[in-house]
């Protein structure tokens, strides 16, 4: 393919202005991050005493060690036993003709359909029944099961026996050697899924209040708002409106645990306010007395 110069140098006028455009936010992370505290730059702007210092605090007051450790042990006890039986479910469905294999399967992926936001109050109390609120069985168990409709319909895709008139190349039976096969297609799912747990953060703030026992993004929510009087960008006195700029709000308890009562008092509570002022129409516009006559 002959590509002009015209369109040579376009395309490469086109690379550098979207890798400036994506290098440009972490560079100015990183000059941020080596400001004094209680500093708040303008903009590209290298101080002029870095404070190298300010990484190794953060190391220390967030407590990397325990994050990683944490996020480390939920992603071992989900992803090793979601490929399992990921695994194990899509070579049934894609292979055995067991009974009822043409409804479970369209149940699994009904399941894809289910948002975490819309099942995080029963699921709440049902970790709660199970006495294992506040440890990191309320992040690994049910993880195993929000994500086994995706992988199952991932593994039974890969794993499923060719058409006979398909060209692919076989080696053995077909059900010997679909699984060896899906190797690569297992291998991405096992980064999906660990990419989605170490990244968990809604399951996690809900349903375990020590941060320790967290996955890694959901302990910055309270570090953050903790943590204002000493990071750049913040000021030091309570009373300029700088200092809680940059605050995560903390949602109370009823507000984290029960959604869904709190939607139907707000409904109820607008219910109330229209039927409120239908009625004070009607008091002050009464309708006109029929004339008999």
């Amino acid at each position: 393919m002959i590509v002009g110069r015209r369109e040579a140098w376009t395309g490469w006028l086109f690379l550098v202005l979207l890798t400036a455009f994506t290098i440009v936010p972490f560079v100015s992370l990183f000059v941020t991050a080596l400001q004094p505290s209680g500093s708040c730059p303008s903009g590209l702007e290298w101080p002029s005493e870095p404070r190298w210092g300010n990484f190794a605090d953060t190391l220390r007051v967030a407590h990397i060690g325990d994050l990683l450790w944490s996020s480390t042990l939920i992603v071992l006890g989900v992803v090793p036993v979601s490929l399992v039986l990921a695994t194990m479910a899509g070579f049934a469905l894609g292979h055995l003709r067991m009974a009822g294999r043409h409804l479970v399967f369209p149940m699994f992926v009904l399941g894809l359909t289910l948002p975490f936001e819309g099942i995080i109050t029963p699921l709440y109390y049902l970790v709660r029944d199970m006495d294992l609120l506040n440890t990191r069985w309320a992040i690994i168990l049910p993880l195993i099961g929000l994500f086994m409709p995706f992988a199952v319909y991932w593994t039974r895709a890969q794993t499923s026996p060719r058409p006979p008139n398909s060209t692919a190349p076989t080696c053995g039976s077909s059900s010997g050697a679909s699984v060896p096969l899906a190797a690569p297609a297992i291998s991405s799912l096992a980064i999906l899924l660990f990419l989605w747990t170490w990244n968990q953060f809604l399951l996690a703030i809900v349903l375990v209040d020590d941060p320790a026992q967290r996955t890694w993004p959901a302990r910055w929510a309270p570090s953050r708002a903790s943590g204002a009087r000493t990071s750049p960008c913040r000021a030091r006195d309570p009373a300029d409106p700088r200092a809680h700029a940059h605050r995560v709000p903390h949602l109370p308890t009823p507000l984290r645990l029960r959604p869904a009562a709190g939607l139907s008092e707000g409904l109820t509570e607008r219910c109330r306010t229209t039927t409120a002022r239908r009625q004070d129409r009607r008091d002050r516009h009464p309708p006109h007395p029929v004339d008999p006559a």
